[in-house]
């Protein structure tokens, strides 16, 4: 093996790599990049959003009546079960983004996924026919996995593609809001139907109402989508003749380094994302004895302040570097997730939304850096094979499972803050790769 052929050895970058790979990217153009990037995410998130913020009215509809427990771990199994099936999906759909384009594999995949969702507002109670309903449930679910996997992958992707090198992390932290708005979307309408539906109702119909919107929203997605040209640097690689025939391979021979590492760094947003930010108002509700209106009140007030943090993180990553952000992020992790769940356990309203918004922001820091920092690992030839196959297995391994992870060990261990420990652990292995990792801000995107 060559030196240039090391894993180790830093990606080849062609005069063509330029800081600004688009400046006479207008106004328009640039809006619809944007949106286009923001779409298909927001769809995926507010499916997610929906299934773990219902989670209770979701058991009582697809499982046998048991006791509450053992439904609400059998939800968050499917919900885990349909992340297992994602790193296949990031194996298809980089190879489609690498080989036919970025816009052609978000085109697809987002097509699939709105409607896998909006089949899900159609299976029938488990009332009406039994155990045909969880399993129409989890094939449904893993479909929305499989083509889910290649949409935060891709946005990213795309994004940093179309920036100029000194603004690559602001336009990739639309990715990231893009997540917390449909996480936003799916708590408002979670806390809407709760006040204004029954019980009953909601247990009969009223869950399945935000499911049914998916349609529309993966319609302008696609449109949205199918407006757009391909990034500059994929359509010189196309023009050039030099796309990778076979980027998978590619990635695991010669940048199964970057792949490692990658994995190691995605861990803490993993685990974190899904406890915070979809776990959470179970956890209050469940564990704590809280109110389920006002633990969707907390978390919706904490998403608003999430996103805006988002932003903010994106632009200091360009300012400090990406590696910094995410090695503070991994610190604060470890330090203070323990004491933060303790506060939790007060029974106050308001100390509960101060948490949430402190965990929230924590988070940001590592949630607004990590699409530009994979995107810049890989080079333009393997990067959304690179990106998604990497995104995808620690979220199938640790960020799907965490909901179910978090609930087991509640039971087991017999301490609420079982979940915090988890944090910790994952911040603490994040924190390795990171700090294994070269800095990739600011320096020209290699082919």
């Amino acid at each position: 093996m060559s030196t240039d052929d090391s894993p180790l050895a830093a990606p080849r970058v062609s005069p063509g790599s330029q800081s600004s790979p688009n400046p006479g990217l207008g106004k328009d153009a640039r809006r619809r990049v944007l949106w286009g990037s923001f779409i298909g995410n927001f769809v995926e998130w507010f499916d997610y959003a929906v299934y773990g913020y219902l989670a209770s009215t979701i058991a009582a509809a697809f499982f046998p009546d048991s006791d509450r427990q053992t439904a609400l771990l059998a939800t968050f199994a499917v919900f885990a079960i349909s992340f297992f099936v994602r790193p296949l999906g990031g194996f298809v759909w980089g190879h489609v983004g690498d080989r036919l384009g970025r816009r052609t594999a978000l085109s697809i995949s987002i097509l699939i996924m709105s409607g896998a969702t909006f089949c899900i507002a159609l299976i029938p109670s488990y009332s009406l026919i039994g155990v045909g309903a969880p399993i129409i449930l989890l094939v449904i679910r893993v479909v929305q996995g499989f083509s889910a996997a290649g949409e935060y992958a891709g946005a990213s992707a795309f994004l940093v593609e179309y920036a100029p090198a000194h603004r690559r992390g602001m336009y990739a932290a639309v990715v990231p809001a893009s997540t917390a708005a449909g996480l936003l979307l799916g708590s408002l309408l979670a806390a809407v139907l709760s006040v204004v539906l029954s019980a009953q109702q909601m247990a009969d119909w009223g869950w399945r109402l935000p499911f049914l919107l998916a349609a529309p929203m993966g319609l302008i997605g696609r449109y949205i989508r199918t407006k757009l040209e391909d990034t500059p640097v994929f359509r010189e690689l196309a023009h050039d003749d030099k796309l990778d025939h076979a980027p998978v391979k590619d990635m695991f021979t010669r940048h199964w380094a970057s792949l490692v590492l990658a994995v190691g760094a995605v861990l803490l947003n993993a685990v974190g994302f899904y406890v915070i930010l979809s776990y959470m108002p179970t956890y209050l509700s469940t564990e704590l004895g809280f109110g389920a209106t006002e633990s969707f009140v907390a978390t919706t007030i904490a998403l608003v302040t999430y996103i805006g943090f988002i932003f903010l993180t994106g632009l200091a990553s360009d300012r400090f570097g990406r590696k910094r952000v995410l090695i503070t992020a991994s610190v604060l992790f470890a330090l203070l997730t323990v004491p933060a769940f303790m506060l939790l356990d007060a029974g106050n309203f308001a100390v509960i939304l101060l948490v949430e918004i402190f965990l929230g922001g924590m988070l940001t820091l590592n949630d607004g850096t990590l699409p530009s920092f994979l995107a810049e690992l890989f080079p333009t030839r393997i990067r959304y094979s690179g990106f998604a196959v990497s995104f995808n297995l620690a979220n199938a391994l640790f960020g799907g499972t965490a909901p179910f992870v978090a609930t087991l060990l509640i039971g087991v261990l017999h301490t609420k803050l079982a979940p915090a420990w988890y944090l910790v652990a994952a911040a603490l292995i994040s924190l390795v790769a990171v700090l294994c990792a070269k800095e990739t801000s600011r320096k020209p995107l290699a082919q």
